[in-house]
């Protein structure tokens, strides 16, 4: 199922509102969204006009960052249940629709590794790379190879990893739909997937799954505008408009 655009305010029952930009850390929520068939809208949270500081956003994400999401049907009943943290969010859906995660304790902490592992060190360190490479306001080459190196280090890690399984995590889980967009821009962090064979291999079978499409699609169109000088101090500088 697809999302649901609304105007902000909008009160739709029984719906997960999505507090969302079309980044990375975003996709990995429209996706499971998208694989669960959960019904949500879309809030845009525009970061290059900083509305991620909004006193709105910050009761549900203090972090100032998107995604976030709003359960108006959270399990048990009750009132809403707000989540931030885009692998918290993940965890949260998984436990919602008994879907892409595990019960048994083995497999539950396979992919909570893998999960835990693409937050802590993929996203953080391919952020980086992607920064320097692309906006920072000067080039510095101790950086930028740092960080294209450390990537090159952690695609060497799924695809070792990926050599003898074709999932990260055993079946196909929210560690997978955590890793994957962090993959898409690949050759703007200075990666060629040719050289990682298990890597692409499994990067061009859940690019094939329509779920997976869908999600990636979900507000392509609000990445459209340019970024000018006051938006790229708005994110990099991470202070409010």
């Amino acid at each position: 199922m697809g999302p649901a655009t609304c105007e902000r305010g909008a009160a739709t029952p029984a719906m997960i509102d999505l507090h969302y930009w079309p980044t990375p850390n975003g996709w990995k929520v429209t996706i499971m969204l998208e694989e669960t068939g959960l019904p949500y809208r879309v809030v845009p949270v525009n970061i290059a006009a900083g509305e991620q500081f909004q006193p709105a956003f910050l009761a549900i994400s203090p972090n100032n960052r998107m995604p976030a999401i709003v359960d108006d049907d959270p399990p048990g009943g009750g009132a809403p249940v707000s989540v931030f943290e885009s692998g918290a969010i993940l965890q949260y859906l998984a436990e919602k629709t008994g879907r892409f995660g595990a019960t048994d304790l083995r497999a539950r902490y396979e992919i909570t590794q893998w999960l835990f592992w693409q937050m802590g060190g993929l996203g953080p360190m391919a952020g980086q790379a992607h920064h320097f490479r692309q906006y920072a306001p000067e080039q510095i080459p101790y950086a930028i190879d740092r960080y294209t190196r450390e990537v090159g280090r952690l695609y060497g890690v799924m695809n070792r990893r990926l050599a003898d399984r074709e999932f990260l995590a055993g079946e196909y889980s929210i560690a997978d739909m955590a890793a994957w967009p962090w993959v898409v821009p690949h050759e703007r962090q200075g990666q060629n997937l040719d050289e990682f064979p298990h890597l692409k291999r499994w990067f061009e079978t859940l690019r094939a799954r329509p779920a997976v499409q869908r999600g990636f699609a979900v507000g392509s169109e609000l990445r459209n505008a340019p970024m000018d000088d006051k938006a790229r101090a708005i994110l990099f500088g991470q202070k409010p408009a």
